[in-house]
């Protein structure tokens, strides 16, 4: 009340000018039935743009609950799909995979924060670091196929080598339908396909067959999707089928990735390292 006395006491007239505006628009309005129609119009426009405003921001938080439980369903379904191995049972295969069925694998989800895909060595940056358990030679994936190696991390964030980086990666990866393994390695050229080598000109092939990680590293599981066969030809210099593969992952327009924690990498590096021992003794 003070207030308002010390208010009226230092601009009295201008006060009582504000209170005779205020009167002639009650009158204005009461009285006239035009700008009743324009008054209600008014804020009948003004109602909904706030209910607009409202209801977009309504939409956006559903939309992101929706799209969080996705990317959690998403995580929960590769885990089971590649976390596991192929039999509860340990079983002694003939096959030339070091890591067999015995590789178990979880998943840390997360952003992309930078990503490049004009240089001829492409890196981009995710917003998970050591404090969620990324640390470097670990895989990124994406939620359509493979996407890179963390290379650094800091606390909360790790940078990630592309795929689509020249002579930086070298990608173990197979024909789903035959088996037959090589090398998949990007070339510089196109952001959308990269090149599979190594393959014997006798595997038959046909452009649409899948092409998928083949699971003999430390880094990626088996079977990640990784493209299709968009052409082939013989390369005269090796004799073995230069076969280009569009990736299934747009990687211009990456969003969400899944960092692969291989639990039992440890393991299998000690075991490599052996062998690389042996190989030098024997040399």
């Amino acid at each position: 009340m003070g207030f308002l006395l010390r208010l009226f006491s230092k601009n009295g007239l201008f006060v009582f000018f504000i209170f005779l505006q205020l009167i002639a628009l009650v009158l204005i309005f009461s009285r006239n039935s035009m700008q009743q129609s324009w008054l209600a119009a008014q804020t009948a426009a003004f109602n909904s743009w706030v209910s607009g405003y409202i209801d977009e921001g309504a939409s956006y938080l559903k939309l992101k609950q929706i799209n969080d439980e996705l990317v959690k369903q998403n995580k929960v379904l590769m885990e089971q799909v590649y976390g596991k191995g192929t039999s509860e049972i340990p079983e002694f295969r003939k096959v030339h995979d070091t890591i067999g069925g015995g590789q178990i694998y979880t998943f840390v989800d997360g952003e992309i924060v930078f990503n490049s895909i004009n240089r001829k060595d492409n890196y981009f940056t995710i917003n998970r670091g050591k404090r969620d358990g990324v640390f470097p030679k670990m895989g990124v994936m994406a939620p359509n196929g493979i996407a890179g190696i963390v290379i650094n991390t800091t606390d909360s964030y790790a940078l990630v080598q592309s795929v689509l980086s020249l002579d930086k990666i070298k990608i173990n990866a197979a024909l789903k339908k035959s088996g037959y393994f090589g090398t998949l390695t990007w070339r510089g050229d196109d952001s959308r396909t990269m090149h599979l080598s190594d393959i014997p000109k006798y595997v038959a092939l046909q452009v649409g067959d899948t092409v998928v990680t083949d699971g003999k590293s430390a880094i990626f599981p088996r079977g990640v999707m990784i493209g299709k066969v968009a052409g082939y030809q013989v390369d005269q210099k090796t004799g073995f089928w230069d076969i280009s593969v569009e990736l299934s992952e747009k990687m211009g327009n990456l969003s969400k990735i899944y960092v692969v924690k291989n639990l039992k990498k440890a393991e299998v590096s000690r075991i490599q390292d052996t062998l690389q021992a042996t190989i030098k003794r024997e040399k």
